[in-house]
């Protein structure tokens, strides 16, 4: 989202507005959940931004890419997956970390899938409502969780190779089209108040 900068320096005002904007503005990308928690913010740097070249900036991977991030093992209709997956528009890349919607469902699985998938991506623009409201979804930072990591230490050739390896894994099509085929078969088979047929 663009979150208007009413008090950007001057200096600054060129690189952060927009002529669709008409006032200085900064991109924020974000991870909520259902329950309004964020999981993740980074505000974009100056320029032209949109949503790919903020994604592109952003930190939201580093941890996938150095291969730090908590191992995770899930099953979407009887298939088996390792990745953790966010619900994303359609502009988004098809990465296997994100679940893109269909701009234009061709069939009743593809439309009941595109209805779902656009209701949960809801919680992001209602995380977003009430920080601009008031602020009241700001909470303590808790040193705790993070002061007890320990990160392995590699060489300068382990860590380039461990990033191109992670690197071709996130954008694997393949694996992003079997998640999100797997995702519409499941919501297929629900009933249409959330139930397991």
């Amino acid at each position: 989202m663009h979150w208007g900068w009413r008090n950007c320096p001057v200096a600054w005002q060129g690189q952060y507005t927009r002529g669709d904007k008409g006032h200085p503005t900064i991109m924020l990308e974000a991870v909520a959940s259902y329950d309004l928690w964020i999981w993740h913010a980074y505000f974009g740097p100056a320029g032209s931004n949109n949503d790919i070249n903020v994604l592109n900036e952003s930190d939201l991977f580093d941890d996938l890419l150095q291969d730090r991030a908590p191992k995770v093992e899930f099953s979407v209709n009887g298939e088996r997956f390792t990745k953790v997956y966010y619900l994303a528009d359609g502009i988004y890349p098809e990465w296997v970390t994100l679940v893109n919607s269909f701009k234009c469902p061709m069939d009743p699985k593809t439309t009941k899938f595109k209805r779902y998938q656009e209701a949960a991506r809801k919680d992001v623009e209602r995380a977003f409502e009430v920080l601009q409201d008031n602020g009241s979804a700001i909470t303590e930072f808790e040193e705790e969780l993070i002061a007890n990591t320990t990160l392995p230490t590699r060489t300068w050739t382990e860590r380039c190779s461990t990033q191109l390896r992670m690197y071709g894994e996130l954008r694997d099509r393949i694996a992003h089209h079997q998640l999100r085929n797997a995702l519409i078969e499941q919501v297929w088979n629900l009933s249409e108040h959330g139930r397991q047929r």
